[in-house]
C-alpha cells in the first residue's frame, strides 16, 4: 500500500478501500485489512454483473476488473452496486461450529452404515441393527448363507464398524454438549434458543441451527430481507408476452432453507389450528401432491418470517401453541 501511494503521488494518510469475493478464505483477510485501517468489503460473488451472452470469458483478470468497477461505483455513492456480505465476529462464527460438525458427522455415520449394509447384502445378509454385527463376525458360519464369510471381508467390516462406532459416539457427545449449553449457560443466542424451543413443533436441534446460523448475528430490517437471506423468495420472469414463475431464488443459506421445509411439515402436524396451517389448508390442502409441495415452500417462508417476529418483537405466531411444561 505504501508503494502504491508513492507511485500514485497520494498522501500517506489517503483512504484505502478494498474488496474481495467471499470464499474458502472466509473473513480473516477482512479482519486483517481492517486492523491495518483499510476499508474492506467482502462481496457476494454471485452478485457480480456478467454479460448475458451465451459464452463468456472467465479469468482472474476479468473478475478483478469487474470487482474494481463495482468498488468505484460503490465509493461514488451507488450503494446498490456492491452486494457486501454481513461479516460475523469471531465469536459469532464460532457458534456455528457445533451444528456444522454434527451435520458432517451424520453424513459420515450414514456413509459407514450404508457401506456395511451393502457389503453384507452381497452375501445375502440383512441386519436390522448394526449392533448385531460383532456377533455375526464372531460366528464361524453365517446363518443365512451357510458358509463362513471371507477373511478379508470380515476384516473390512470390522474396521468399518470401528469407524461407525467412533462417529456415533462423537455425534452423541456433540448433542449432549448442545443440550447442556442450551439448558444451563447464559448468552443472547442461547436465550433465543430456549425461547424458540417453547413453540410446539420446534425441537431443540432446529432451534439451535436457526439461531446460530441465522438469527443471532444477522440484523434484518424487514420481512423481505428474512426471506431473501434464506433464498425462499420468488423469481418471476415477466417480459413482453412471457410471464411465468421460475421458482424460489435459492440464493441464501441452504441449511436454513432445507430446515424450514422440514419445519413447515412439522408445523402442519403439531400446530394444525394456527393461522399459518389454516392458510395452507385453504390454499393448497385440496390440491394434489405437487400442489402441496409447492405450497410447503410458501409456508416455509411465512413461518420463517413469523419466527423472526417472535424472536425480534415477541409476537407469537397467530394461533400457535406453546409446549406444556
Amino acid at each position: 500500500m505504501d508503494q502504491a501511494k508513492a507511485k500514485l503521488h497520494c498522501a500517506t494518510d489517503a483512504r484505502v478501500v478494498s474488496c474481495y469475493e467471499a470464499g474458502r478464505d472466509g473473513f480473516w483477510i477482512h479482519r486483517a485489512l481492517q486492523a491495518e485501517g483499510i476499508d474492506s468489503h467482502v462481496v457476494d460473488s454471485a452478485s457480480i454483473e456478467v454479460s448475458r451472452r451465451k459464452k463468456q470469458v472467465k479469468t482472474d483478470r476479468v473478475d478483478g476488473g469487474a470487482l474494481l468497477r463495482l468498488l468505484i461505483r460503490y465509493c461514488n455513492g451507488e450503494k446498490a452496486a456492491l452486494h457486501a456480505v454481513r461479516v460475523p465476529t469471531v465469536e459469532e462464527e464460532d457458534q456455528r461450529r457445533l451444528n456444522r460438525e454434527r451435520e458432517r458427522l451424520l453424513k459420515e455415520r450414514g456413509a459407514h452404515s450404508a457401506r456395511m449394509q451393502s457389503l453384507l447384502v452381497a452375501h445375502g445378509i440383512r441386519l436390522d441393527k448394526l449392533s448385531a454385527l460383532p456377533r455375526l463376525l464372531a460366528d464361524a458360519k453365517a446363518a443365512v448363507t451357510g458358509y463362513a464369510l471371507p477373511t478379508d471381508l470380515k476384516a473390512e467390516l470390522g474396521r468399518e464398524y470401528e469407524r461407525y462406532v467412533l462417529v456415533d459416539r462423537q455425534v452423541k457427545q456433540l448433542e449432549r454438549l448442545q443440550r447442556e449449553r442450551a439448558a444451563h449457560e447464559d448468552g443472547v443466542a442461547l436465550e433465543m434458543v430456549r425461547r424458540l424451543m417453547q413453540l410446539k413443533g420446534v425441537g431443540w436441534q432446529s432451534s439451535w441451527v436457526l439461531i446460530m446460523e441465522f438469527f443471532c448475528w444477522r440484523a434484518f430490517r424487514n420481512a423481505k430481507q428474512v426471506g431473501a437471506c434464506a433464498g425462499l423468495t420468488p423469481t418471476p420472469f415477466d417480459s413482453g408476452d412471457s410471464s411465468r414463475e421460475q421458482g424460489i431464488s435459492k440464493a441464501g443459506n441452504k441449511r436454513i432453507r432445507r430446515l424450514m421445509i422440514e419445519l413447515a411439515w412439522l408445523w402442519l402436524r403439531y400446530q394444525p389450528h394456527s393461522a399459518l396451517s389454516q392458510w395452507f389448508e385453504q390454499r393448497f390442502g385440496h390440491g394434489g401432491k405437487r400442489m402441496r409441495r409447492i405450497g410447503i415452500v410458501a409456508l416455509a417462508r411465512k413461518l420463517l418470517i413469523a419466527l423472526w417476529r417472535y424472536l425480534e418483537h415477541g409476537v407469537l405466531p397467530e394461533g400457535a401453541m406453546l409446549k406444556v411444561a
